[in-house]
């Protein structure tokens, strides 16, 4: 006979309720997240492969860019583990709507700041890199605007029951 200590099986228990919501990513919030983690990206290396960090404006840009990335990524994997389903003390719908308007906030901000600094003047060798990142923050910060409106209409809706 054959015994297993309680500590293995606990963990082959525990494992093996860890869920997968392979439908999260068909969702437009999902969609969207997907959308941020990519186009993010897209932000903060077009800006890390220049001499940002002698301009302060594109450190405080490089700052929001991946800190929400970082963020995202880390919400994308709760959303499609289902964690939020394991610990329900914490009020998803409200994290979700504080994470997504603050990121909506800060990525407005960060993506006028970027903006505003971009001139030839500045430096002409990073002048497109810095442009497109202008672009593609502008982008992200509307995806985060679409989460902010779907996270809001989850929080009402728990809210009125």
């Amino acid at each position: 006979t054959t015994t297993s200590s309680s500590f293995t099986a606990h963990l082959s228990a525990s494992s093996s309720t860890l869920a997968y919501d392979r439908e999260f990513l068909r969702t437009a919030p999902g969609l969207l997240m997907v959308t941020e983690i990519v186009l993010g990206l897209l932000v903060w290396t077009l800006i890390a492969g220049t001499e940002y960090f002698l301009y302060p404006a594109f450190g405080w840009v490089m700052f929001v860019a991946v800190f929400y990335w970082v963020l995202t990524i880390f919400f994308l994997i709760i959303y499609m583990t289902m964690t939020y389903t394991r610990i329900p003390q914490v009020p998803w719908t409200m994290v979700g709507l504080c994470f997504n308007g603050s990121a909506f906030v800060l990525y407005l901000i960060a993506a006028i700041v970027d903006a505003s600094s971009v001139t030839k003047d500045l430096d002409s060798h990073n002048y497109n890199s810095w442009a497109a990142s202008s672009f593609f923050a502008f982008v992200v910060t509307s995806c985060y605007a679409g989460n902010t409106y779907f996270s809001f209409i989850s929080w009402r809706s728990r809210t009125l029951q």
